[in-house]
C-alpha cells in the first residue's frame, strides 16, 4: 500500500477541490465495484461480498486535505490568503506552497523577525501578517497568474526511512488507501465503501453521503495526532506511532458505540493485531456526522496515528499503517456477524 498511499499524497486536493483525487481513485477502483458521485462530490461505491448480509455496512474516508485559497492580491504581488481547514499558522512560514491551476511556486512569508515587537515575538503569528511571495513584480503582474479563489497546497515530497513515512495529506489518503486495497480484495459481505468530500471544513460530504446509503454501521477510517515527543507525558500523547491503529472511544464530535469499541479490541486481541485507544477527549472526524444522520447510525473509527498532522511533513510508522487496514478488514467481518 505504501506506493499507493504515496501516488494519493502527492495528489493536491484540498477542501471543496476534490476532483483531482477522485479521479484517481476511480482509476484504481472501477473495475471492482459499482459507484457514483453525488452533487457534493463524494464518491459512493458498492463491492459485492461473497456473503450477501442483511445488515448494511458503510466504511469511508475522507479525499480532502488542508492547504489555503487566495483572499487577495497585494500592491507589491504578494497574495493574501486564508486556511482550509486546521492548519497552526506557526507550521506555514518559510514553507513551500503550489498556488492554483498554472502550478506556481510560492513561499509562505511574515514580517521579519527584526521588525516585530517583543510582544510579538512570543506569540503565534496571525495570519493577516502572512503572505504568499510568488516572485511578481506587482499586483499587475501576478493578476496574470493568480485569482482570487484559487487553491494553494503545501509542496512535500514523499519519503520513506523504514520506520517512518513523511508527506503532506496523510490525513486522509491514509484512509483512502486502505479503502482502494479492501474493494480491490473482495470482501467477505457486501460492502458500500465512501470516499467523502470536505471534512477538514465541518463534515459537509459525510453528512449527504451517510443519508444516502443510510447503513446500519459505519467504520471512519482516519488519521489522529500523536503527540508521542519529548516533553509529552502520559494521556496528553494521545497515541503513539508504533502501536497499531487507534481506536477512540469519545472526541469532540462523537460518544462512539460501546459495543463496537469493545469488539474492536477483541477483535485485535483474537487477531494479534496492535491496537490503541486515543487518550484525550479531542478532534473529530466524519463519525460527528455520520452517527446522527437520519435514524441514528451505529460508528467507530480506526485511525493511524500521524506525527504533525496537518502540516507539510505529516509522520506514521508503515506498520500502524498495514495493522490499521487488517483492523478494519477483520472488524467488517465481526460487525456483520453481531
Amino acid at each position: 500500500m505504501k506506493n499507493l498511499l504515496k501516488e494519493l499524497c502527492l495528489i493536491n486536493s484540498i477542501s471543496g477541490d476534490e476532483k483531482n483525487v477522485r479521479e484517481v481513485i476511480i482509476e484504481k477502483i472501477k473495475d471492482f465495484c459499482e459507484y457514483s458521485i453525488d452533487p457534493l462530490g463524494n464518491l459512493i461505491c458498492f463491492r459485492k461480498g461473497k456473503k450477501n448480509s442483511d445488515k448494511k455496512l458503510m466504511i469511508c474516508a475522507h479525499m480532502d486535505e488542508v492547504g489555503f485559497i487566495v483572499t487577495g492580491i497585494n500592491p507589491d504581488g504578494t497574495l493574501a490568503f486564508d486556511m482550509v481547514g486546521g492548519v497552526d499558522s506557526v507550521v506555514t512560514i518559510g514553507r513551500q506552497v503550489t498556488v492554483g491551476k498554472n502550478h506556481l511556486y510560492g513561499v509562505v512569508g511574515s514580517t521579519a523577525v527584526h521588525n516585530l515587537s517583543k510582544e510579538k515575538r512570543e506569540k503565534a503569528p496571525d495570519i493577516k501578517g502572512l503572505y504568499i511571495d510568488i516572485g511578481a513584480e506587482n499586483k499587475e503582474d501576478a493578476e496574470k497568474y493568480v485569482s482570487l479563489g484559487d487553491c494553494i497546497y503545501f509542496e512535500s515530497e514523499f519519503t520513506e526511512d523504514g520506520n517512518h513515512i513523511k508527506a503532506k495529506a496523510i490525513d486522509d489518503r491514509a484512509g483512502c488507501a486502505i479503502m482502494i486495497r479492501l474493494i480491490q480484495e473482495q470482501p467477505e459481505y457486501d460492502t458500500y465503501f465512501v470516499f467523502n468530500t470536505q471534512e477538514e471544513i465541518g463534515l459537509r460530504g459525510s453528512r449527504v453521503s451517510a443519508f444516502a446509503v443510510q447503513p446500519d454501521f459505519a467504520i471512519v477510517i482516519e488519521a489522529t495526532t500523536a503527540s508521542d515527543i519529548d516533553g509529552v507525558s502520559g494521556n496528553k500523547k494521545v497515541c503513539s506511532l508504533g502501536n497499531g491503529g487507534v481506536v477512540s472511544f469519545m472526541d469532540r464530535s462523537t460518544v462512539y458505540d460501546k459495543e463496537l469499541y469493545n469488539l474492536a479490541f477483541e477483535t485485535a486481541r483474537m487477531n494479534n493485531i496492535p491496537c490503541q485507544t486515543k487518550t484525550m477527549i479531542a478532534g473529530g472526524n466524519d463519525a460527528g456526522a455520520i452517527h446522527v444522520t437520519g435514524k441514528g447510525i451505529r460508528t467507530i473509527a480506526v485511525s493511524v496515528p500521524c506525527r504533525y498532522l496537518h502540516s507539510a511533513s505529516c509522520v506514521i510508522n508503515p506498520a500502524d499503517f498495514e495493522n490499521s487496514y487488517i483492523l478494519v478488514k477483520k472488524l467488517a467481518e465481526r460487525i456483520q456477524q453481531l
